[in-house]
């Protein structure tokens, strides 16, 4: 094992290819690529304000870190990895990564994390100011997942979400089987042109929320009253509590719901123009 503790690193691949490496209070100050190409790694208690240290890096446990803003795309191309009790201020972290898992780790700069990554864990993790986190991504569990940040989600396949409170507008476009779970989502436009879309239990709040989808459910959820012009084109299978402000054209299917304001069949509807709309309270 080689221990390196209490040292501070500047320039290009200090740390280049080593293998069974322990670093503990270290310093990765202006450079780049400091840990790349290196195996089974531990670092703890260390901060990170050169880029890109941590590229083709595999197996590692990063637990107690910071990275700082000069520590941007700090994570790319890595395999098994594991990151806890960390701070995260660099954008970009994680890209075409697989075998992640994250615990309380805070991101205050979330621009373009984890894009093209698969096989992620994640749980009581905090993201701001994250447009377009989990882009292309896929195989994803999040649990108590606190995200403010557009676009999220997008084109993702295999996700499911609980307990986060999603503060995002165009979440879910185009993403293929995603479950979310006693979640709160707020944000315009969310799930359009998604595929097996799962909402249980969740508290939705945006205009023209889940248009476009193909076999959406949507299980005792509830929609606040700027939830209007719902489910434009969609197929679904929904049975919701309380009141929608406005229905619009759905293709096909069938939505219980306790009580519409409006419900909106025009020249503009599309075939099968089926869905069957029973309202629970008149």
């Amino acid at each position: 094992m080689n221990i390196v503790e209490n040292k501070e690193f500047e320039g290009e691949r200090p740390l280049f290819y080593l293998s069974d490496l322990s670093l503990s209070k270290i310093k990765v100050l202006n450079g780049e690529s400091a840990i790349k190409e290196c195996t089974n790694v531990t670092c703890t208690d260390s901060s990170f304000c050169g880029k890109y240290p941590f590229w083709h890096a595999n197996h590692a446990l990063i637990e107690k870190c910071v990275f700082e803003t000069g520590g941007r795309a700090a994570i790319w191309y890595s395999h098994d990895l594991t990151m806890k009790d960390t701070l995260v201020i660099a954008p970009k972290m994680f890209r075409r990564c697989s075998g992640l898992k994250l615990e309380n780790v805070e991101f205050t700069d979330a621009l373009e994390t984890l894009w093209d990554c698969t096989d992620i864990t994640a749980s009581h993790i905090k993201a701001v100011h994250a447009d377009y986190i989990f882009m292309n991504s896929s195989n994803i569990e999040v649990e108590n997942f606190e995200l403010h940040g557009n676009y999220s989600f997008q084109n993702c396949s295999n996700v499911i979400i609980r307990n986060s409170n999603l503060e995002t507008k165009d979440a879910f476009w185009e993403a293929k089987n995603v479950t979310v779970e006693n979640c709160s989502i707020s944000g315009e436009f969310l799930g359009w042109h998604s595929e097996n879309l799962t909402l249980i239990n969740c508290k939705i709040k945006g205009t023209q929320p889940l248009c476009y989808a193909k076999n959406l459910k949507l299980i005792n959820c509830s929609f606040d009253e700027d939830c209007d012009l719902a489910f434009e084109y969609s197929s679904i299978d929904a049975q919701i509590k309380g009141h929608v402000t406005s229905i619009k054209n759905p293709l096909s299917g069938k939505i219980i719901v306790e009580s519409v304001g409006e419900i909106i069949r025009d020249a503009n509807a599309k075939a099968p123009n089926d869905c069957v709309i029973e309202v629970v309270n008149g």
